[in-house]
């Protein structure tokens, strides 16, 4: 059995905006699987489905961002799952708009979502992260005036291009495990050689 977990805020004001990519992508993978309408449970919607017989639950919390852990751990801990098996999607700052990485483990990254998932598991930190890259805040902007703010119409037809590439993603994370996955769809990154020829190819 697999747990994917899209983070974001709840209410409708909240739904267009880059802390909801998570949101975003759960929808996303809802529709590839067809899969069965989101009930409420656990503090959370849940969306079944079955991957070459394997149970798969799409959930999207419905704690807000910074109280994740509150509807992620008691599902967790109702399945008895272990944390390699649960699967969880945020907005990075950290990674350019509409770049995309995947990652097997590790801490929350200053994103409070995954850190209260951290803290409700009891520290764990072995559980993959589908990470999506919404870029720094402009000039003169907070973090939160930036992650609750609308994409521009451009900026979304990047982050829709890159939610559609993690859609194959997230499926090879179920079918073949994190390394696979990230060994197929992290970007490259590019040699020494690589980068000498490209400085030449651009004078």
């Amino acid at each position: 059995m697999k747990i994917f977990v899209g983070l974001g805020n709840p209410t409708p004001e909240y739904s267009a905006t880059k802390h909801n990519v998570g949101f975003m992508l759960a929808d996303r993978l809802a529709d590839e699987f067809a899969a069965s309408t989101w009930r409420e449970h656990f503090n959370a919607l849940i969306a079944e489905t079955f991957l070459d017989g394997e149970k798969i639950l799409l959930v999207k919390p419905q704690t807000f961002m910074n109280l994740s852990g509150e509807a992620v751990a008691p599902i967790v801990n109702f399945y008895k799952l272990d944390a390699a098996n649960l699967i969880v999607a945020h907005d990075d700052m950290d990674l350019p708009l509409g770049m995309i990485r995947l990652r097997p483990k590790g801490s929350g990254g200053g994103h409070h979502g995954v850190e209260s998932i951290i803290q409700h598991l009891g520290g764990e930190k072995n559980f993959p992260r589908v990470r999506i890259g919404v870029g720094r805040p402009p000039a003169n902007w907070t973090v939160n005036h930036h992650v609750l703010s609308p994409f521009t119409q451009e900026d979304a037809d990047k982050i829709s291009a890159a939610l559609e590439e993690l859609v194959p993603a997230v499926i090879c994370i179920f079918r073949e495990g994190i390394d696979s996955a990230m060994n197929k769809f992290n970007p490259k990154k590019r040699s020494r050689n690589d980068e000498s020829n490209h400085s030449v190819d651009s004078q």
